[in-house]
């Protein structure tokens, strides 16, 4: 064979600039071949690391709401230093609303950004859109090139890969939900490690709107929703049991136990705000580790971990970082919401540059009510050694700080007629807080008092035993106290209260959101008047279906506060009934009526109701009370027997029990009938109203009633107040299924060659659930199903009738792929299956890989332009062209099979092809494009 001159294509086979034309985005191949022929002109005067620029570290996009509709979004990126030729003063921003996209100017350090230590620039690009209406949109910003031998990025040529930010922002309704402007991440996103050290990083989000924040990891992305490819979390670079990262969902604290490689390694998580429980926003922040092979120590700061306080408290702790290696200085600065306020900064000076340790300095807040938070305020003190001269290794403390509104001050209550009368002090401490920040108070109730004590981390009385009854941004004022009056009360009843005061944010109309609750105030209670009967029981007497007895007994009115004189004789109680659990419609019982001239000798307050069915009902009952001559003064609280209900299950015996009494019950004893005595014995105590009892047979019947115990708590009136329920019996059967078996799945799959395809055999093993969960024992078959792809219908493939065999292989018999979805499930003696296992599904392990010559010349050896390996792929988008740029042929079949051809059929003169082939994977989840473009060229060679 003659040697040919070398045409311009094959020059571009070195790898640097075959990497190059991977960086160009968007453009015509017409367009590359040019500029690939310009790079050869140019070879001779240009260095190969300037054409081969890399560029982006980290960044991510804040979003500010300015106006209704209208925002300010920057771009803010961290980049090489040195990689000038890819340096950017202005940046393509995309609104996500089908707009085109608009040129954002950097705007600090002058228009050209700030250089840092370490080859790192910091850029901010600023601009303002509007849009055409409220909704939820992606704001994004796509640049050519990472920068290169980022470890975990598509490596070695994370340079290729282009580098993507987006922030997902939501309009809300201004007038009612409030503005919404994203988290400012206070910490810069590039950081430094060494190996087989602890590598410690803090996001330091501060929400000015108070939304509350998550994090998650994610990965970082090459376009819109776009993963880089052949990406790895950091941990799985050299894994083992010494190298695991780990994130603080709740906190945004990123910890890796610790690398075991030295390299750049880029990470991303998401931010994501939360109004009301609803994700509004989500940021993705890209960020850059830096693990050096060094023998260093990180410094040590120590401090307070966590601080809570009223607000108008001065807050004062010592912050002293320290170093473990002789001769080296320590820099100590500090970052976090405090420093953001609009009010009343927070102040830290930290060391000014590297200092010898120790570095001590106060971090100093003088807190206000307008920094009452829902969320801890984070701080977040970095130390920095010099071991590189200017930055080294770093040690992060992030302290939590929570401000809390003050307590509503001296609560009062006094009782009336039917109704208490709460006031406290006004003014309350922060009414006046700035931008109307105050918003309300609330009043809560709770029956009999229950001390604790004050809390300032625990703001709020959700969960404190206490109700609200009223929340309102305007209460009556008198005698100079605020003052709310109860008139929901029962005569007889002792009520405590507590006071909340309320923060918000405003909408211009004034609409509050992001409501935050102060301290409670202290306890205040009073016990109203009796001059009404109290129901103390409902007790059942007789279990029957017709012959039922019920005892109904009450306490007289005190007398003192009757007043008999405003109230004369004669007097009448008279008893109320309803069949159920109920407050309405309670009906006299005939014959139910006690009455007496005179108030000293009415004395009857019991009364025994017979002839009902109290099997199947509950019944509930008051008690009426009249004066002058039947005019009724009021009647008792409504107070229903104790019904119980049985529950039948596997070898349980499932007790619950309904009531609606007026009094507290504090303790439920449970009796159980023994066959052996005709006794019932007591088995056990509740607090709750269910009760389970294991000790049980199945299909044996066992009898069952409730003893409940309680108090109103109120001098006088008896304690302890005893009610029993029915008696009712139940048997227990087996209807509860097996617990489901846990499924692994494991193949063959990436030890077998191309050309062994069809040996790919899939292995299910599972566990016993007999040997580990209550109810398993009589497990006698296990049943395995399978789809052929990820969301398919499910088909039973086997079931295994030898217990101690829990393996099954499988191929799928039509495509021999090992792609598809199993379950197992596990069925007991009486016929129960249990739940799906866990649902495992395997993925195929497609292989292609293109040749990079041919000889179409007609010997019948390699005449035809074939894969070299071919496993699981769908289709293909296979272009070559020549070296103008034209498509000469193109194929979607992954065997390709050309000829070297053009569509005309007619024969190609030989020499240097390019070609471009997407490859569609056959997945478990159908035809899937494979992340990583192949692209490259063909040598076509004729010769004989």
């Amino acid at each position: 064979m003659n040697k040919r001159p070398l045409s311009i294509l094959r020059l571009f086979r070195q790898p640097t600039y075959q990497n190059h034309s991977l960086t160009i985005q968007n453009q015509s191949l017409m367009k590359i071949f040019c500029r690939l022929a310009l790079l050869v002109s140019l070879f001779s005067v240009l260095n190969v690391g300037q054409i081969h620029a890399t560029h982006n570290r980290a960044g991510e996009i804040w979003i500010e709401q300015i106006g209704p509709l209208t925002i300010r979004a920057t771009i803010i990126t961290y980049t090489k230093a040195s990689s000038v030729p890819a340096d950017r003063d202005t940046l393509n921003i995309n609104w996500g609303d089908g707009s085109p996209e608009q040129k954002v100017v950097r705007t600090n350090g002058n228009g050209k950004g700030v250089v840092l230590a370490g080859d790192i620039k910091y850029n901010e690009y600023v601009a303002t859109y509007t849009y055409a209406g409220r909704g939820t949109y992606r704001v994004s910003m796509t640049d050519p090139n990472r920068n290169g031998g980022i470890l975990n990025v598509n490596f070695p040529q994370s340079d290729v890969v282009p580098f993507h930010i987006q922030t997902t922002y939501t309009f809300l309704n201004s007038n009612f939900q409030g503005t919404n402007t994203t988290p400012r991440l206070l910490q810069p996103p590039i950081d430094k490690g060494c190996i087989n050290r602890v590598f410690i990083h803090s996001l330091n989000a501060y929400d000015v709107d108070g939304d509350s924040l998550a994090y998650r990891l994610t990965v970082p992305l090459q376009d819109k929703n776009t993963p880089v490819p052949l990406y790895d979390l950091p941990d799985r670079i050299k894994p083992g049991l010494n190298n695991q990262i780990s994130l603080n969902e709740r906190t945004g604290e990123f910890l890796w136990r610790t690398p075991q490689q030295a390299g750049e390694y880029n990470v991303a998580f998401f931010i994501i705000s939360y109004r009301r429980g609803v994700a509004i926003d989500t940021t993705i922040r890209d960020m850059q580790i830096l693990i050096e092979d060094c023998q260093n120590d990180p410094p040590k700061i120590t401090t307070i971990d966590k601080i809570c306080v009223i607000a108008g408290q001065n807050i004062a702790f010592a912050v002293r970082a320290t170093d473990p290696n002789t001769g080296q200085k320590v820099n100590l600065t500090a970052l976090g919401g405090p420093f953001q306020v609009s009010v009343s900064k927070a102040t830290f000076k930290g060391s000014q540059g590297y200092k010898v340790p120790p570095v001590v300095d106060t971090f100093r807040w003088q807190t206000t009510c307008e920094h009452i938070a829902e969320y801890a305020y984070s701080v977040v003190f970095k130390a920095v050694d010099n071991y590189n001269d200017t930055t080294g290794l770093s040690d992060l403390k992030t302290v939590q700080i929570k401000v809390v509104g003050p307590p509503p001050e001296d609560p009062r209550v006094v009782s009336g007629s039917g109704q208490a009368t709460v006031s406290w002090k006004k003014p309350y401490t922060c009414e006046n807080a700035l931008d109307r920040y105050f918003y309300a108070f609330s009043v809560w109730r709770r029956e009999g008092s229950t001390l604790f004590p004050l809390d300032t981390c625990s703001p709020g009385l959700d969960g404190k035993g206490y109700d609200r009854i009223v929340f309102d941004t305007t209460f009556a004022v008198v005698g100079g106290r605020y003052q709310y009056i109860d008139k929901d009360v029962e005569r007889g009843k002792t009520y405590c209260y507590r006071i909340l005061g309320h923060f918000a944010k405003r909408t211009p109309q004034g609409n509050a959101f992001n409501v935050v609750a102060s301290l409670p105030s202290e306890e205040a209670c009073v016990q109203l008047q009796r001059d009404i009967p109290l129901i103390l029981n409902a007790t059942v007497e007789q279990t029957d279906p017709s012959v039922g007895r019920i005892l109904v007994r009450w306490t007289k009115p005190v007398a003192k506060d009757l007043d008999t004189i405003l109230n004369p004789g004669p007097y009448k109680f008279t008893v109320f009934r309803t069949v159920g659990i109920s407050r309405n419609n309670l009906l006299a019982i005939p014959n139910a009526t006690f009455s007496s001239n005179t108030f000293a000798g009415l004395n009857d307050t019991t009364w025994i109701d017979n002839n009902l069915n109290t099997v199947q009902n509950p019944y509930s009952y008051k008690i009426g009370f009249y004066t002058k001559r039947d005019s009724l003064l009021g009647f008792s609280a409504v107070a229903s027997s104790h019904y119980l209900s049985v529950g039948a299950s596997d070898r349980i015996i499932n007790l619950s029990w309904q009531k609606d009494v007026p009094w507290t019950n504090f303790r439920y004893d449970i009796f159980k009938l023994n066959r052996a005595t005709s006794q019932y014995d007591s088995i056990g105590t509740t607090t709750t109203t269910t009760f389970t009892d294991n000790n049980v047979l199945n299909k044996v019947e066992y009898c069952y009633y409730i003893k409940a115990v309680g108090s109103y708590g109120i001098n006088g009136v008896a304690s302890p107040l005893i009610n029993l329920s029915q008696r009712v019996c139940g048997t227990p059967i087996d209807t509860v299924p097996p617990c489901p078996p846990t499924l692994v799945v494991t193949n063959n799959c990436d030890s077998t060659g191309v050309a062994d395809a069809d040996k790919i055999i899939n292995l299910l093993r599972w566990t016993n659930p007999k040997n580990f969960c209550r109810g398993s024992e009589d497990v006698v078959k296990y049943t395995v199903y399978y789809a052929d792809t990820e969301g398919g219908k499910f088909d039973k493939i086997a079931t295994i009738t030898t217990l101690r065999d829990t393996t099954l292989t499988h191929q799928n018999p039509t495509t021999r792929a090992p792609a598809g979805c199993y379950y197992v499930t596990a069925s007991d003696s009486i016929g129960n299956e249990s739940a799906k296992s866990n649902i495992i599904c395997l993925d195929n392990c497609p292989i292609y890989k293109l040749p990079n010559t041919f000889t179409p010349n007609g010997d019948g050896s390699n005449d035809v332009f074939h894969p070299q390996k071919l496993r699981y792929i769908a289709r293909v988008e296979f272009k070559v062209f020549n070296r103008w740029g034209q498509l000469v042929f193109e194929t979607d079949k992954p065997t390709l099979d050309w000829k070297g051809q053009n569509p005309n059929g007619d024969d190609l003169a030989e020499g240097t092809y390019f070609y471009t082939c997407k490859v569609y994977e056959q997945r478990v989840g159908g035809a899937v494009l494979s992340p990583k473009v192949l692209n490259g060229y063909i040598e076509l060679i004729r010769g004989k």
